[in-house]
């Protein structure tokens, strides 16, 4: 697998135990959960040879960003 693969799959492993989180409050937040799963499903498909594409790194940016707005806001 490639390193920069690894990283990123790493960071979703982060956002999917954010997300089982009770202390987060991130259960409920749909918009958050959309873009985790958006994230899971372009990691899935990707090519683990290769380095992460444009769009499997903006969709974990954004699920990180939402992941972050929802806990600054509990």
């Amino acid at each position: 697998m490639n390193e920069s693969f690894g990283a990123v799959k790493a960071r979703v492993r982060a956002l999917d135990a954010q997300l089982s989180s009770e202390q987060g409050g991130l259960l409920g937040n749909l918009e958050f959960a959309r873009a985790l799963s958006k994230a899971r499903r372009l990691l899935r498909d990707g090519d683990r040879t290769r380095e992460p594409t444009a769009d499997l790194l903006s969709a974990v940016e954004r699920a990180e960003s939402l992941g972050r707005s929802v806990v600054r806001s509990t």
